[in-house]
């Protein structure tokens, strides 16, 4: 399937629309770093990853309406201290100023974090972004303990980085998410990715934590051999946690079209009847759409 066929896939699955809870927008100068990183990739990650969608931010939110995408989260994140409370005024100011894009916010182990994130609530965000590999934190450190807990008595979701795909990092692994779950069990985590490359260990925590989801993030397409690593169960375990899968993509970063990770999502509802086009409505349209709904 190619980006052309997107809205007649929509059509023909009676589908109202897509809502995407995992995209990036960035302020200019950090956009550029990410970029930048990206073509070195080779050195990085081992594989090219051409950026797909690499134009101005217009012509980007031109592709989404194109495809249909009605709502989706502009996620941000910090590499290093200082930055959070900036970006989280960033996205705040570009989803009041962009149809269709809901306000999001994200954080770092640094003082004052608990306040700036609860700033950033009042002020409307309606889920949060933790990337513990790029941010290369520990979840579990104290300064976090409280955001957490915020996060989780506000039933503001986050989507949580915390896999160790594409490359582990000193605190990546679900082994270690884990235990921030414990400590926070009604915590909405989404674990983007899919928690990859360890998907069963990511649906094991949903069979212990009811509110934790998956996002679809690059998870069974052929780039890097993503689909290999699916294990043999997954479709058939999807169909215990239907309502708990997410759309995500990682827009507009991404090395394939954007039509390759709904071909991928609609390879999985068509393998077990089970799943099928309800599945299909909730993982596009549904299920995101709670998560990103005002609170």
């Amino acid at each position: 399937m190619k980006d052309a066929d997107v809205p007649g896939f929509l059509a023909a699955h009676g589908l109202p629309g897509i809502v995407d809870l995992h995209t990036h927008f960035l302020p200019e100068p950090v956009e550029r770093k990410v970029w930048a990183y990206f073509d070195h990739a080779s050195a990085h990650y081992g594989t090219d990853w051409p950026i797909r969608y690499r134009v101005p931010v217009a012509e980007r939110l031109d592709v989404l309406r194109a495809l249909g995408v009605r709502t989706f989260a502009p996620l941000v994140y910090p590499h290093k201290p200082g930055m959070a409370a900036w970006l989280n005024d960033w996205v705040l100011d570009f989803a009041a100023d962009t149809a269709g894009a809901v306000p999001t916010a994200t954080f770092f182990p640094e003082p004052g974090v608990a306040d700036y994130l609860a700033k950033a609530l009042a002020a409307g965000a309606r889920v949060a972004k933790s990337h513990v590999q790029v941010g290369r934190y520990d979840p579990r450190a104290p300064e976090l303990d409280p955001v957490w807990g915020m996060l989780a008595e506000a039933s503001v979701p986050v989507v949580v980085h915390c896999g160790n795909g594409p490359v582990p990092g000193e605190f990546t692994g679900l082994d270690v998410f884990a235990q921030v779950l414990a400590r926070h069990p009604r915590l909405a985590a989404v674990l983007a990715h899919a928690g990859a490359p360890d998907h069963a260990e990511a649906l094991d925590l949903l069979g212990r934590y009811p509110r934790v989801h998956l996002d679809t993030t690059m998870v069974g397409v052929a780039f890097n051999g993503a689909d290999r690593a699916l294990p043999p169960d997954w479709t058939a375990r999807l169909a215990d946690v239907a309502d708990r899968v997410a759309l995500g993509t990682d827009f507009p970063n991404i090395p394939y079209d954007y039509a390759v990770q709904l071909e991928a999502i609609a390879s999985w509802a068509a393998a077990d009847n089970r799943l099928g086009d309800p599945f299909l409505r909730a993982v596009l349209h549904d299920t995101p759409a709670r998560l990103l709904a005002p609170r």
